[in-house]
């Protein structure tokens, strides 16, 4: 009986090293941002990885255990071996496919695979696979091919196919059934502590690849969609709302409401330029790279620069509600994705249709991506422009139409459109999978990395934007129209900064640009820490125009407003001030990235309590939408 029940324990023991390989597997892949590791710590991976490891594969054995029970306690019930092979078969399946995902999915996003993948794959299919565009799929293939053999290969040695009923009396039965249903669960929940294992139970480094290495993916994977199913709540309360609330109101006060008047009219006609990806490593006068985009250094000469902004996130679901609303990212949510919380946001395009503006939104692809056109539809945009009006011989990507085509359309729009007017471009073609209409400016990557390929649709783009505005000159409606270049959020290339931690990743250019700009501010640059989602606040200020409404926007031209920047990923934020930034990953519950090393204890611990005061105090008013 013993033997019969020893069999139990190697099949846990099976998926207990399978989840060894799987872990090996993604340090090889990732050994170039593992590499300054010492050996030890790379032991530690699978030392602290053990208990989510266990727990992972206690769930594994749940339908198996279940099985036995079942059939142990009818003798006329024989199952055969073939149900054990074809369970394990697709779990290995499971494991190994969801291994390889992982592997795009953390070199984009710098976070393991959670629901908001699957989420984005079952709304809008194509486009999430034109995200993957720049992956090493026969590579990724190759490896979960041998994962898959050899994991099956494995469980011919680890695993007994051939188990038999142990005999043994019914009282015994049920003491071994309750014995092994009790030890099952202890390993689910990872013990007898009072609350059921977390992901934290995998954190022990200060370097946040570790980490991620230990963290089972398939038991973060799981837990995050059940979290995404379970009752609505705030997984953020991180202080009582009193304290959170004030913390977040001393943040936007400000000592007066003077600002500084930067523009020729306060009725201007109104673009805002949503540029795809555009992040601050490919402009040059924010320390990015020579020549990416070298008419935006023209453009900057002519406008003024906002050279401190920092993208909200890292998505541009996330993005244009900032840009348009004013309102942070909801780090695990999207709220623009909730057709029924999104229409009670506060947007510019409501401000200016009440103001007597005209109000469109242009974008090359199909506007139902995300819910952009319930969006637009639900906040006062008159007329919306996407993939549909242009025609079929003009849409050459997954994403719709290239920035040429785009902008020009925009350029006949304007032409015949009665000002003032207000208009949202969204543009598209420096994204993944970086596919251009014209050769590449830059030489093909010889790496894979796609650097190089990010590089040159990003030049297209700059030259787009340069013809584009050439053109715009010539009309009688450009002198009388400031212009919004912005990024929709960072990004890893060019520089391979994945890290979802490291506020090098949502730095953006922010620049207001045009005629409408006096002729003594042209050139200028501001210093001031911020967001996106100061946008709004500082272009209403200019036309004088109220802006109470968007409540998470402060005045960037205010002199007396406060330098502050909030970010956030899938489960952690980021919180600059000129003292001091930090990044905390909520699921490790530690702070993961210091910018000043030599800040006091109390300066990073004021940095990290606004931080979790801002999140905490966002989720709460996304909930209450």
């Amino acid at each position: 009986m013993l033997r019969n029940l020893f069999s139990i324990i190697r099949f846990f023991i099976f998926w207990l090293l399978f989840f060894v390989i799987t872990r090996l597997t993604f340090e090889l892949y990732f050994f170039y941002k593992i590499r300054g590791a010492s050996f030890g710590e790379l032991l530690q991976t699978f030392f602290y990885g053990f208990r989510l490891d266990a727990s992972a594969t206690a769930y594994i054995c749940t339908i198996p255990l279940l099985v036995f029970i079942i059939n142990w306690f009818i003798p006329s019930w024989h199952i055969k071996p073939i149900w054990l092979k074809i369970y394990v078969g697709i779990i290995l399946f499971c494991i190994s496919l969801n291994t390889i995902l992982n592997f795009n999915i953390f070199r984009e996003w710098g976070t393991k695979v959670t629901f908001r993948v699957f989420s984005s794959f079952y709304h809008a299919p194509s486009e999430a696979l034109a995200s993957s565009g720049s992956s090493p799929v026969g590579k990724c293939i190759l490896i979960g091919v041998l994962l898959l053999s050899s994991g099956a290969l494995l469980s011919w040695y680890v695993i007994d196919y051939n188990f038999k009923k142990p005999v043994a009396k019914p009282g015994l039965k049920i003491g071994l059934i309750c014995l092994l249903v009790l030890v099952n669960f202890l390993f689910m929940r990872g013990g007898l502590q009072t609350e059921p294992i977390n992901q934290n139970a995998a954190y022990f480094s200060d370097k946040e690849i570790l980490n991620q290495s230990a963290l089972n993916t398939e038991w973060n994977l799981f837990n995050n969609i059940f979290e995404n199913f379970r009752k609505p709540y705030n997984p953020y309360m991180f202080m009582e709302p009193v304290d959170a609330e004030k913390l977040v109101h001393d943040s936007f006060s400000v000592k007066s409401d003077s600002s500084l008047k930067i523009l020729t009219t306060d009725r201007p006609n109104v673009v805002i330029i949503q540029l795809e990806s555009y992040t601050a490593s490919i402009i040059e006068s924010l320390g990015g790279d020579k020549g990416v985009a070298p008419n935006f250094e023209k453009f900057i000469q002519q406008g003024v620069l906002f050279n401190n902004i920092y993208s909200s996130a890292d998505r541009t679901d996330k993005g244009i509600i900032s840009i348009m609303s004013g309102f942070p990212s909801q780090a695990i949510r999207t709220i623009i994705a909730d057709t029924l919380k999104q229409r009670k946001l506060p947007a510019l395009s409501v401000v200016f249709k009440s103001a007597g503006y005209h109000t469109s939104y242009f974008y090359g692809g199909k506007s139902s991506y995300m819910d952009f056109n319930i969006f637009m539809n639900s906040h006062a945009i008159e007329q919306i422009t996407d993939e549909s009006a242009f025609a079929p011989a003009q849409v050459q990507t997954k994403w719709g139409v290239y920035d040429d085509v785009l902008l020009s359309k925009h350029l006949q729009f304007a032409q015949q459109q009665k000002q003032p007017f207000f208009s949202y471009l969204q543009t598209s073609t420096n994204h993944e999978p970086f596919v251009l209409p014209v050769k590449a400016h830059f030489p093909a990557d010889e790496d894979g990395d796609a650097s190089n390929q990010f590089r040159s649709t990003a030049y297209f783009t700059d030259s787009c934007l340069n013809a584009y505005f050439e053109q715009a000159k010539k009309q009688a409606w450009y002198k009388n129209t400031l212009f919004i270049l912005v990024a929709d959020h960072g990004h890893r290339l060019p520089r391979n900064i994945a890290e979802a931690y490291d506020p090098v990743k949502y730095h953006i250019p922010l620049l207001f640009f045009g005629d409408a700009i006096k002729p003594e501010y042209r050139g200028k640059k501001i210093n001031k820490l911020g967001g996106q989602t100061d946008i709004a606040a500082t272009l209403l200020a200019q036309l004088d125009i109220s802006h109470n409404q968007f409540t998470w926007s402060k005045d960037l031209l205010n002199p007396t407003s406060k330098d502050f920047a909030f970010f956030n990923w899938d489960n952690g934020f980021g919180f600059m001030t000129p003292q001091q930034s930090i990044s905390y990953d909520n699921s490790g519950r530690r702070i993961v990235y210091k910018g000043n090393k030599n800040a006091g204890e109390a300066t990073t611990d004021k940095t990290l309590q606004q931080g979790k005061a801002f999140l905490q105090l966002v989720y709460t008013e996304y909930m209450a939408f």
